[in-house]
């Protein structure tokens, strides 16, 4: 079931093309999941031609397993001092709890977060942001901790990012026979994390999402579709048509115009 989330607008244009964006609705999402099996069942029969498939990393990660309960972790000293310096924003908590820094200390390693730790002390003597997790790395800055609109159960959870999310895409993409993305969003702003084919714009797509239309509190819509819209609609499905089935760079090209 296509929607369009509240306070969400359907439609957006990005350099003259114009965009859809529909939210689908799923269960909570638990380790176990099979996400190829989500995937069939709820979003391929939505999926026109021409659709792009965009899927939230929080979805990812939770059906790798790399959901991690509050109660599992057990902070060190390091981990309780650095969460100190870390300013809190309402984007969320990123690592300004403990239990999400020693997270960040297990999947980056203590030297590398140490010499960011550096890094953004020194940004802020320069008035800089942004310095820590230019070292820290990716597998710092997508670690989500919980928030007062973390929907339940994963408001007593660190959620780390996905593994891989690029090799997800692919996959994704492959099974989908459609153009896939893995994305990092909020309200504030959207981080394409994995592409395929890489031949398509992050730049763009990360325009045409950039007010979050997946929502990140109770609307429970982890994955969405970017449909083109306007007189290029019918131009790419003629030329979808004719071509032979199978997802290639070509035809994913075509389908989204994000190229």
């Amino acid at each position: 079931m296509l929607k369009v989330n509240e306070q969400k607008q359907k439609r957006i244009e990005v350099e003259g093309r114009s965009y859809d964006r529909f939210a689908i609705p799923t269960p909570v999402i638990a380790e176990g999941d099979d996400l190829d099996a989500l995937l069939t069942q709820l979003v391929l029969p939505e999926l026109k031609t021409g659709d792009l498939v965009f899927i939230s990393e929080k979805m990812v990660a939770c059906t790798q397993g790399r959901a991690i309960p509050l109660s599992a972790i057990v902070p060190g000293r390091l981990a309780r001092l650095l969460s100190r310096f870390v300013t809190k924003t309402p984007r969320g908590i990123g690592l300004g709890m403990p239990e999400t820094m020693q997270m960040a200390i297990e999947e980056c390693g203590v030297i590398r977060i140490l010499f960011a730790a550096l890094a953004g002390a020194l940004g802020r003597l320069s008035g800089q942001k942004g310095w820590f997790y230019q070292v820290a790395g990716k597998k710092a800055s997508t670690i989500d901790g919980p928030c007062g609109y973390t929907l339940p159960p994963y408001n007593h959870y660190v959620v780390l990012g996905p593994s891989d999310p690029q090799a997800v895409a692919r996959h994704c993409a492959q099974r989908l026979h459609h153009p896939a993305a893995i994305i990092d969003a909020n309200d504030y702003g959207v981080e394409i994390l994995g592409l395929w084919p890489t031949s398509l714009s992050r730049r763009r797509l990360a325009a045409a999402l950039r007010d979050n239309p997946l929502g990140q509190s109770y609307q429970r819509t982890p994955v969405g579709i970017l449909r083109p819209v306007g007189e290029r609609e019918a131009e790419v499905c003629a030329k979808l048509d004719a071509m032979t089935s199978g997802l290639t760079e070509c035809q994913t090209d075509h389908s989204t115009r994000l190229n």
